[in-house]
């Protein structure tokens, strides 16, 4: 068939004497499109973006027509030949190319569509303008070369564009470029392009989804329905967390995943707890209507539960832990970390690949508490590390109540936080649950292949107010306006899977009808939910249960496991070279083990840990300088001066002993002791410490004392044996350096939640942290550990003291008074005991007893025997070195009044009441340490 002339035209492509035929052509065009040839219409086509009010094209300049059609021309073979073709235009452009792939990777995210309601606006600037990268709508039809794009070597600019744009403009906004590592980059670049950022999935799978949402949405107006007005911090608005939840277990499963540790504040926690860990909804409709009995302790909330289930998936039975959490919202992060590590321990996976953990954070929170910046920065450490976690940001774009993006981060993204340890960072419009799918599943598979943390930010919205009796409109009423008119997720992908005939008209509706039939129901409603199995990495807390502080523990050792313990911590390889002062500590520690001097608090320590984990339990200790010891005194990890290498006889101690695991902490308070604690919650069987470099320290992880270790067994029924070693005692070091707080360990100690020691000599610390483990009572032990007493030329111990002793939770008088003679008794704790002691024997007054209160909680009642001995004392003193207002005085002068014959009374001496714990002043602190030694002796008076 002949060709027409403009088919013969456009096959010649443009020459200088037919401008005016393509200008005739053009204007025809401009007057009707549909009056040409289709071949000129699509070239025309592609310069024009918009069309006018009649649906006619825009106009564009005939300058730049004839342009475009001469490198029709100019082009068509240069695509063969390499860049010398000699056309530096071209070149330049191909370079500018390049640049533009890069840009769409680097800042495609800024103008991706993420907010379902349409209100976030993100600048733009020009990061992806042609025009600033030398190119227009002329070089579409252009091929160019696409480096490391994936798919063809080279490609037309406009599919180039519109791969890009699907890639990282529509749904999902991809944060990569800040990686440092080229693998990584690569590996996400390959996943995201080569699917054009789209999930294949299957109709049945998609059927899934749907019916995810249905649960979802379905639940919370149930509740709503049942329950009006009651809190419930309802998921409304970001559902599409119910699916992607689903995935991460069942893909998790599916890859060898065995256990999923889940953390979360409030906000969807019932939807979680009913429709992916299988709660019967009659449990929870119970604790709405205030129902539950509780046999102990005070309960807590619906949405702080903790939950355990075990899921069926195609990999496998999968064991999912939601962690119970107080209302500090990501305190959990921590936490649930260190349960990670210690499943990940007592299966003995160095892959990390059977215990995944995920943490689920709100858009204010995970951006505006420190906690979070903490954990990021663990998630690599040598002793924190988890192989990588999942972080889900339901980003409801308001933060807790009322609060604007502007109002709660400096920061573009909630998430930059996470770029700090150049995590992936993938955000995506929660409307659009199959790009949530995808992105989850790229989350889990980056983090399975490079064992690192991945960020997946769920933009949605929120339906209600921060809780359901807030009444948002007050200070966000445009934005309620919106959320008032939009449909549910559920509503818009069920019009979508109709309009792709994956379901009929009513297959939506009776996915709602089923599930409200459920809930009045009251049963299980999670399909694929099984009952609780019982595995070789189960843990029974049984023999943890019921038990009691006072139940008779033996810490004494037989004389052969004493000896040969005592030879291996003290044995060091010849080839080893130690620096001088620790070659002379180890040097002392044979002779302490042969019984030729006695026992410091070091060796007494080591001991205690060596029987430990020759009783066959693991010990983990964590803290700044916890190798070494702030203090210079324990040396656990020795070094060899020449080549660095280090050797820890404690995990030398026998052959079948259990792992010892000492770790120098990253420089934080309370991300390490909520992940100590959280460690210490899942493993009875390991001793597991945290040590302060100075007590005060603990000051910053005040939230972790306060809502788990003193109340988490009241409130959730969650037993705890983790220790606190916290330096204390006045040493003149100044106010920062003095104190551990006692007294606030003290107020928050009732109904024997915990336990608070003033060990004095090493034979004590040794039968007390013994006792910790062989003693089935699981509870939190917090320890005024020394400073001075380390090296104190008194606080020494021998060998006996240690095979047949106990830990004394009273100490009597040790020098040999005549008890019918004292007349003034002096209780204390602590280092100030030997200030007493000594001053006492300087003086030789012998009608002065002084006893010591080793363990000031659970306090020992016994202390009214001890004192009974001493018929004819009169006086009865408390003296410690703290100020009035701080220390034991106001929490314990009541356990010390009791503790008296009928008519005695107790007297304090000691520092007045201060707003700072100690002076920073030396000569001060002398002064105040004699005045107070002075008064509780009776010398002031005399």
């Amino acid at each position: 068939m002949e060709k027409t002339l403009q088919e013969q035209f456009a096959a010649s492509f443009l020459t200088g004497g037919s401008a005016a035929y393509l200008e005739e052509i053009y204007e025809q065009y401009l007057d009707d499109p549909s009056s040409i040839d289709e071949s000129w219409k699509s070239k025309f086509d592609a310069f024009h973006e918009s069309s006018d009010s009649n649906g006619q094209p825009a106009d564009i300049a005939h300058s730049d027509i004839q342009n475009y059609f001469r490198q029709i021309g100019l082009n068509k073979h240069r695509l063969a030949s390499t860049s010398s073709s000699g056309d530096k235009s071209f070149d330049a452009k191909q370079v500018n190319v390049l640049e533009l792939i890069q840009a769409y990777r680097a800042h495609g995210h800024q103008y991706a569509s993420l907010d379902p309601l349409g209100i976030w606006k993100q600048a733009t600037i020009d990061h992806l303008d042609l025009a600033k990268y030398g190119l227009s709508k002329l070089d579409f039809d252009t091929e160019f070369r696409t480096g490391s794009m994936y798919g063809a070597v080279a490609k037309p600019l406009k599919q180039i564009i519109s791969e890009l744009d699907s890639t990282y403009c529509r749904t999902i906004g991809s944060e990569f470029m800040h990686i440092s590592d080229p693998g990584q980059k690569q590996w996400i670049q390959e996943r995201l392009e080569s699917s054009l950022a789209k999930p294949d999935l299957a109709n049945d799978v998609k059927k899934q989804i749907l019916s995810a949402l249905s649960a979802a949405e379905g639940l919370e107006k149930y509740l709503h329905n049942k329950f009006p007005g009651a809190k419930r911090f309802s998921l409304e608005g970001g559902d599409s967390l119910m699916p992607m939840l689903e995935e991460i277990i069942q893909r998790g499963g599916s890859a060898g995943v065995k256990e999923i540790v889940l953390g979360m504040a409030h906000r969807g926690r019932l939807n979680v707890l009913v429709n992916l860990m299988g709660k019967k909804p009659e449990e929870l409709f119970a604790e709405f209507a205030g129902k539950k009995n509780i046999e102990s302790g005070s309960g807590d909330v619906k949405y702080h539960q903790g939950f355990s289930s075990d899921i069926n998936t195609p990999g496998g039975v999968v064991h999912v832990a939601l962690a119970f959490n107080p209302s500090h919202l990501e305190i959990v992060s921590p936490v649930i970390e260190g349960s990670v590590r210690a499943r990940l321990e007592r299966r003995k996976d160095d892959s990390f690949s059977q215990v995944l953990p995920v943490v689920i954070h709100g858009d204010a929170a995970i951006t505006g508490q420190g906690v979070v910046m903490e954990t990021f920065n663990m998630s690599q450490a040598r002793g924190y590390t988890t192989g990588g976690s999942v972080h889900i940001v339901i980003n409801n774009q308001v933060g807790f109540t009322t609060s604007k993006p502007q109002d709660t981060r400096s920061t573009t993204y909630c998430t930059d936080v996470a770029k700090m340890i150049e995590a992936p960072i993938f955000h995506v419009n929660g409307d659009d649950p199959e790009a949530v799918v995808f992105v989850t599943q790229l989350a889990l598979d980056f983090r399975a292949t490079y064992k690192k943390d991945v960020v997946i930010d769920l933009v949605c919205y929120r339906r209600h107010g921060h809780n359901e009796a807030d009444e948002p409109r007050a200070t966000q009423p445009l934005m309620y306006e919106k959320v008032r008119k939009h449909p549910t997720t559920r509503k818009v992908y069920a019009e979508q899977l109709a309009k792709e005939g994956v379901i009929d008209d009513g297959y939506a509706n009776s996915l709602s009808s089923e599930y409200r039939d459920k809930m009045d129901e009251g049963k299980n409603v999670v399909s694929n939910w099984l009952p609780m199995q019982q595995h070789e990495f189960t843990v029974d807390w049984t023999p943890y249960a019921n038990t009691d502080w006072q139940m008779p523990t033996v810490t004494s050792l037989a004389q052969e496991q004493f000896d040969r313990l005592a030879k291996q911590i003290s044995t060091v390889p010849d080839e080893l070279t130690l620096q001088t002062q620790v070659k002379r500590l180890m040097t002392d520690r044979q002779k302490m083990a042969n019984g030729e001097i006695p026992m410091d608090w070091g060796f007494a320590e080591t001991m205690a840990y060596a029987s430990i984990l020759d009783d066959g339990y693991r010990v983990r200790l964590s803290g700044q300088d916890s190798g070494r010891g702030t203090f210079f005194h324990r040396h656990s990890v020795l070094h060899d001066q020449k080549t660095g290498d280090t050797y820890l006889p404690l995990n030398n101690v026998s052959e079948n002993q259990a792992p010892f695991d000492v770790i120098d902490s990253v420089l934080s308070e309370e991300a390490v002791l909520a992940f100590e604690y959280g460690y210490s919650t899942t493993e009875p069987r390991s001793l597991v410490i945290w040590e302060a470099q100075f007590g005060d320290f603990a000051n910053g992880a005040q939230v972790v004392i306060d809502q788990f270790i003193s109340s988490g067994e009241h409130k959730w029924g969650r037993l705890c044996g983790l220790v606190m070693l916290l330096p204390h005692g006045y040493e003149g070091q100044g106010p920062e350096h003095s104190s551990a707080r006692l007294e606030r360990f003290l107020q928050l100690c009732a109904e024997h939640n915990m336990q608070v020691c003033v060990p004095s000599t090493p034979s004590q610390v040794f039968h007390m942290l013994r006792r910790q483990m062989i003693r089935k009572w699981r509870a939190p032990l917090v320890v005024m550990s020394p400073k001075s007493l380390l090296r104190h030329r008194l606080a020494t111990s021998n060998a006996d003291e240690l095979i047949s002793g106990k830990f004394e939770t009273v100490i009597d008088e040790i020098d040999n008074l005549n008890k019918d003679k004292v007349t003034r008794i002096v209780l204390c704790s602590g280092k100030v005991y030997f200030d007493l002691l000594e001053k006492r024997r300087a003086e030789e007054l012998d009608d002065v007893a002084i006893i010591r209160i080793e363990q000031l909680y659970p306090f020992p009642k016994h202390l009214k025997d001890v004192i009974a001995e001493y018929k004819n004392a009169k006086e009865f003193i408390w003296c410690q070195e703290e100020p009035k207002n701080q220390g034991a005085w106001y929490s314990s002068r009541h356990n010390f009044q009791a503790s008296l014959p009928k008519d005695g009374y107790i007297e304090y001496a000691g520092r007045s009441a201060s707003a700072a714990p100690a002076t920073g002043h030396a000569s001060k602190h002398v002064e105040q340490q004699r005045a107070l030694v002075d008064k509780a002796l009776g010398l002031n008076a005399k």
